[in-house]
Protein backbone atom coordinates (compact mmCIF):
# COMPACT_ATOMS: atom_id res chain seq x y z
CA UNK A 1 0.00 0.00 0.00
CA UNK A 2 1.25 3.50 -0.83
CA UNK A 3 1.78 6.05 1.89
CA UNK A 4 -0.65 8.89 2.26
CA UNK A 5 0.95 12.32 2.10
CA UNK A 6 0.12 14.27 5.27
CA UNK A 7 -1.96 17.37 4.86
CA UNK A 8 0.02 20.58 5.06
CA UNK A 9 -1.01 22.65 8.08
CA UNK A 10 -0.67 26.37 7.37
CA UNK A 11 -0.32 28.77 10.27
CA UNK A 12 -1.28 32.44 10.53
CA UNK A 13 2.36 33.44 11.03
CA UNK A 14 3.72 36.28 8.93
CA UNK A 15 7.35 36.58 10.07
CA UNK A 16 8.79 33.39 8.55
CA UNK A 17 11.90 32.75 6.49
CA UNK A 18 9.93 31.63 3.39
CA UNK A 19 7.72 34.74 3.57
CA UNK A 20 10.81 36.94 3.87
CA UNK A 21 12.25 35.33 0.73
CA UNK A 22 8.96 35.84 -1.13
CA UNK A 23 8.91 39.49 -0.04
CA UNK A 24 12.49 39.88 -1.28
CA UNK A 25 11.47 38.43 -4.65
CA UNK A 26 8.57 40.87 -4.77
CA UNK A 27 10.91 43.83 -4.25
CA UNK A 28 13.02 42.51 -7.12
CA UNK A 29 10.19 42.81 -9.67
CA UNK A 30 10.42 46.59 -10.26
CA UNK A 31 14.23 46.39 -10.21
CA UNK A 32 14.08 43.71 -12.90
CA UNK A 33 11.77 45.86 -15.05
CA UNK A 34 14.08 48.86 -14.60
CA UNK A 35 17.18 46.91 -15.63
CA UNK A 36 15.47 45.44 -18.68
CA UNK A 37 13.42 48.37 -19.97
CA UNK A 38 15.34 51.46 -18.86
CA UNK A 39 18.97 50.44 -18.55
CA UNK A 40 18.89 47.60 -21.09
CA UNK A 41 21.24 45.83 -18.70
CA UNK A 42 20.27 42.38 -19.95
CA UNK A 43 23.08 40.59 -18.11
CA UNK A 44 22.12 41.97 -14.71
CA UNK A 45 18.43 41.38 -15.46
CA UNK A 46 19.24 37.75 -16.28
CA UNK A 47 21.11 37.31 -12.99
CA UNK A 48 18.14 38.74 -11.08
CA UNK A 49 15.64 36.54 -12.93
CA UNK A 50 17.68 33.39 -12.26
CA UNK A 51 18.11 34.39 -8.61
CA UNK A 52 14.35 34.82 -8.31
CA UNK A 53 13.75 31.33 -9.68
CA UNK A 54 16.30 29.84 -7.29
CA UNK A 55 14.78 31.71 -4.35
CA UNK A 56 11.32 30.48 -5.34
CA UNK A 57 12.55 26.89 -5.12
CA UNK A 58 14.35 27.61 -1.83
CA UNK A 59 11.40 29.16 0.00
CA UNK A 60 9.23 26.13 -0.78
CA UNK A 61 11.90 23.79 0.55
CA UNK A 62 12.43 25.86 3.69
CA UNK A 63 8.70 26.05 4.36
CA UNK A 64 8.63 22.26 4.61
CA UNK A 65 11.97 21.76 6.35
CA UNK A 66 11.33 24.44 8.98
CA UNK A 67 7.62 23.66 9.29
CA UNK A 68 6.85 27.29 8.40
CA UNK A 69 4.05 26.84 5.88
CA UNK A 70 1.67 29.76 6.30
CA UNK A 71 -1.56 31.08 4.84
CA UNK A 72 0.26 34.24 3.76
CA UNK A 73 2.94 32.20 2.02
CA UNK A 74 0.34 30.12 0.19
CA UNK A 75 -0.98 33.36 -1.34
CA UNK A 76 2.21 35.41 -1.64
CA UNK A 77 4.42 32.82 -3.33
CA UNK A 78 2.19 32.09 -6.36
CA UNK A 79 1.32 35.81 -6.60
CA UNK A 80 5.00 36.74 -6.92
CA UNK A 81 5.49 33.91 -9.44
CA UNK A 82 2.68 35.24 -11.63
CA UNK A 83 3.85 38.84 -11.23
CA UNK A 84 7.35 37.91 -12.39
CA UNK A 85 5.92 36.05 -15.39
CA UNK A 86 3.62 38.94 -16.36
CA UNK A 87 6.29 41.65 -15.97
CA UNK A 88 8.84 39.53 -17.84
CA UNK A 89 6.42 38.86 -20.69
CA UNK A 90 5.48 42.52 -21.04
CA UNK A 91 9.14 43.56 -20.99
CA UNK A 92 10.08 40.86 -23.52
CA UNK A 93 7.34 42.01 -25.90
CA UNK A 94 8.47 45.62 -25.48
CA UNK A 95 12.04 44.56 -26.34
CA UNK A 96 10.79 42.32 -29.19
CA UNK A 97 12.24 39.16 -27.65
CA UNK A 98 8.99 37.16 -28.01
CA UNK A 99 5.82 37.53 -30.15
CA UNK A 100 2.99 39.53 -28.61
CA UNK A 101 0.44 36.75 -28.99
CA UNK A 102 2.38 34.49 -26.62
CA UNK A 103 2.18 37.11 -23.89
CA UNK A 104 -1.54 37.65 -24.59
CA UNK A 105 -2.26 33.94 -24.08
CA UNK A 106 -0.36 33.74 -20.80
CA UNK A 107 -1.54 37.03 -19.31
CA UNK A 108 -5.09 36.46 -20.57
CA UNK A 109 -5.23 33.12 -18.79
CA UNK A 110 -4.43 34.78 -15.45
CA UNK A 111 -6.94 37.58 -16.04
CA UNK A 112 -9.69 35.05 -16.79
CA UNK A 113 -8.89 33.07 -13.64
CA UNK A 114 -8.89 36.28 -11.58
CA UNK A 115 -12.56 36.65 -12.53
CA UNK A 116 -13.31 33.37 -10.70
CA UNK A 117 -11.99 34.59 -7.34
CA UNK A 118 -15.33 36.18 -6.30
CA UNK A 119 -16.91 32.72 -6.60
CA UNK A 120 -14.73 31.50 -3.73
CA UNK A 121 -14.90 34.75 -1.79
CA UNK A 122 -18.72 34.78 -1.75
CA UNK A 123 -18.68 31.28 -0.29
CA UNK A 124 -16.05 31.97 2.35
CA UNK A 125 -13.53 29.70 0.64
CA UNK A 126 -9.84 30.30 -0.05
CA UNK A 127 -8.62 30.27 -3.65
CA UNK A 128 -7.80 26.77 -4.90
CA UNK A 129 -4.35 25.41 -4.18
CA UNK A 130 -1.87 25.33 -7.03
CA UNK A 131 -1.92 21.87 -8.62
CA UNK A 132 1.26 20.05 -9.62
CA UNK A 133 0.67 20.67 -13.34
CA UNK A 134 0.40 24.37 -12.53
CA UNK A 135 3.74 24.21 -10.75
CA UNK A 136 5.21 22.38 -13.74
CA UNK A 137 3.88 25.07 -16.07
CA UNK A 138 5.40 27.84 -13.97
CA UNK A 139 8.67 25.90 -13.76
CA UNK A 140 8.81 25.55 -17.55
CA UNK A 141 8.12 29.25 -18.05
CA UNK A 142 10.68 30.25 -15.43
CA UNK A 143 13.26 28.09 -17.25
CA UNK A 144 12.33 29.29 -20.72
CA UNK A 145 12.23 33.01 -19.99
CA UNK A 146 15.83 33.25 -18.65
CA UNK A 147 17.03 31.23 -21.65
CA UNK A 148 15.35 33.62 -24.06
CA UNK A 149 16.87 36.55 -22.18
CA UNK A 150 20.27 34.88 -22.13
CA UNK A 151 20.05 34.41 -25.90
CA UNK A 152 20.17 38.20 -26.26
CA UNK A 153 23.71 38.25 -24.87
CA UNK A 154 26.75 37.93 -27.10
CA UNK A 155 28.12 34.43 -26.51
CA UNK A 156 28.72 31.27 -28.55
CA UNK A 157 25.70 29.33 -27.27
CA UNK A 158 23.12 32.08 -27.83
CA UNK A 159 21.39 30.18 -30.65
CA UNK A 160 21.08 27.02 -28.55
CA UNK A 161 19.77 29.02 -25.58
CA UNK A 162 17.13 30.61 -27.80
CA UNK A 163 15.99 27.24 -29.17
CA UNK A 164 15.74 25.67 -25.72
CA UNK A 165 14.12 28.79 -24.33
CA UNK A 166 11.31 28.75 -26.85
CA UNK A 167 10.86 24.99 -26.40
CA UNK A 168 10.30 25.53 -22.67
CA UNK A 169 7.99 28.46 -23.37
CA UNK A 170 5.82 26.43 -25.74
CA UNK A 171 5.64 23.52 -23.29
CA UNK A 172 4.94 25.85 -20.37
CA UNK A 173 2.27 27.73 -22.30
CA UNK A 174 0.46 24.50 -23.17
CA UNK A 175 0.48 23.40 -19.52
CA UNK A 176 -0.51 26.89 -18.39
CA UNK A 177 -3.58 26.90 -20.62
CA UNK A 178 -4.48 23.33 -19.64
CA UNK A 179 -4.31 24.07 -15.91
CA UNK A 180 -6.33 27.24 -16.51
CA UNK A 181 -9.11 25.07 -17.93
CA UNK A 182 -8.85 22.78 -14.88
CA UNK A 183 -9.20 25.77 -12.51
CA UNK A 184 -12.17 27.09 -14.49
CA UNK A 185 -13.94 23.73 -14.24
CA UNK A 186 -13.21 23.60 -10.51
CA UNK A 187 -14.69 27.09 -10.04
CA UNK A 188 -17.76 26.00 -12.02
CA UNK A 189 -18.28 23.02 -9.71
CA UNK A 190 -17.91 25.24 -6.61
CA UNK A 191 -20.39 27.77 -8.02
CA UNK A 192 -22.96 25.03 -8.61
CA UNK A 193 -22.54 22.97 -5.46
CA UNK A 194 -21.45 25.30 -2.65
CA UNK A 195 -24.05 27.80 -1.37
CA UNK A 196 -23.22 31.47 -0.91
CA UNK A 197 -22.65 32.35 2.74
CA UNK A 198 -23.20 35.34 5.05
CA UNK A 199 -24.33 38.69 3.70
CA UNK A 200 -23.64 37.58 0.12
CA UNK A 201 -26.57 35.17 0.39
CA UNK A 202 -29.04 37.97 1.14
Amino acid sequence: MGSVEPEIVRSDRIATVPNALSALRLVGVPLFAYLLLVQHADGWALILLVASGATDWLDGKLARLLNQSSKLGALLDPFVDRLYVVVTLVAFVARDFIPWWLAVILVGRDLILACTLPIYRRRGLPPPDVIYLGKAATFALMCGLPMVLGAQLDFAGAGIARAWGFAFLIWGTALYVWTGIVYLLEARVVARTVPVTGREAQ
